[in-house]
């Protein structure tokens, strides 16, 4: 009898070993921007546009991470491709500020450790993510702003290239629109109070790789006709990028200020960590404050179970996501 009890003990062993644990998920979530945008809208052509490059940056990202690369390496590949592209708000295609330049912010953070790195005001630096990434690495600070972030761009080995490598026409047909409005006196005080009506392009990513590590990223041009210096939320950790392997990773899109006076990434965060409230929760009610206070944007997160959530306020925001369970979509409008 021993015997055959001792067979059915060793059979079921057996059976269980054959049984593989499921496989943690990884994978990845990104932004091009949010604010008007309507897929019906869009010049003829110019939606297969924006989903191709999307899906190009999401299969790259995605590829860094299937091949067991970090979660901060994934948001670097997903970043660069969108910064060079004309279609958005960030490296090349950044908008102009009101003197007719192009200023660049970035930031990203990695969950694993809490490290961060964020430039703003930049002006030469072709791909502000990248600079971020270095001051993350490889100095002791957070945030380095305009001539300050160039000269360590330079230390670092950066190529730095003329302003005008950033320029497009259409964003100078929108710092004329914008200009005009300011000049017209039954507009000039709407335009005061809501800078720009055309659609945010800033871009981000959130990733989580194979470890379970998380990590945000946030690169931007700004906003159109902004003065003085302006930054956004972007390269403000905890206001437009937040990651951390104990709650989440956030990366923000939309009107900068609010988002900074909300300290919109950490809240969706804190809210994880001090209420245990799920990852869409916090996000939507985080999203709702920003609403309720006056201001219009959305954000992408993903928590280390590999759930994700984009809530926004606006009629349409350039979003992606890829995880490894197969779940995978390119999408624009609501």
């Amino acid at each position: 009898m021993f015997k055959y009890l001792l067979l059915g003990v060793l059979s079921a062993a057996a059976l269980t070993a054959a049984v593989p644990a499921s496989a943690p998920v990884y994978g990845l979530v990104l932004h091009g921007g949010a604010g008007v945008i309507r897929p019906e809208t869009l010049p003829p052509g110019q939606e297969a546009q924006y989903r191709a490059k999307l899906q190009e940056a999401l299969d790259a990202g995605y590829a860094v991470l299937e091949g067991g690369g970090s979660s901060v390496e994934a948001v670097i590949a997903v970043i660069t491709i969108l910064e060079d592209s004309p279609l958005f708000n960030a490296g090349k295609g950044a908008v102009f500020n009101a003197d007719g330049i192009c200023e660049l912010d970035a930031s990203i953070m990695d969950g694993r450790n809490l490290a961060a790195g964020a430039i703003a005001g930049v002006q030469h630096v072709r791909n502000p993510i990248l600079l971020a990434r270095a001051v993350m690495e490889k100095s002791e600070h957070v945030m380095l702003t305009g001539a300050g972030a160039e000269a360590f761009a330079k230390q670092q080995g950066f190529e730095l290239v003329p302003n005008e490598y950033f320029h497009t026409e259409l964003r100078r047909q929108q710092l004329e629109k914008v200009r005009k409005r300011e000049t017209t006196p039954a507009k000039a005080s709407a335009a005061i109070l809501r800078p720009t009506d055309e659609k945010h392009g800033t871009v981000g990513c959130v990733a989580l790789d194979r470890a379970g590590n998380l990590a945000a990223g946030t690169s931007t041009g700004g906003m159109t006709n902004k003065k003085f210096g302006r930054v956004g939320d972007s390269p403000i950790i905890g206001a437009g990028t937040y990651a951390s392997n104990a709650t989440c990773a956030i990366s923000a899109t939309g009107w900068g200020e609010y988002f900074i006076r909300l300290g919109v990434a950490r809240d969706i965060a804190a809210q994880m960590e001090y209420r245990g409230t799920p990852l869409a929760e916090a996000a939507a009610a985080t999203i709702a404050k920003v609403g309720q206070l006056g201001g219009d944007g959305g954000v992408i997160c993903l928590d280390r179970a590999g759930n994700i959530a984009m809530p926004f306020n606006t009629v349409g925001m350039y979003r992606a996501f890829r995880l490894s369970n197969g779940e995978t979509a390119v999408k624009i409008g609501r």
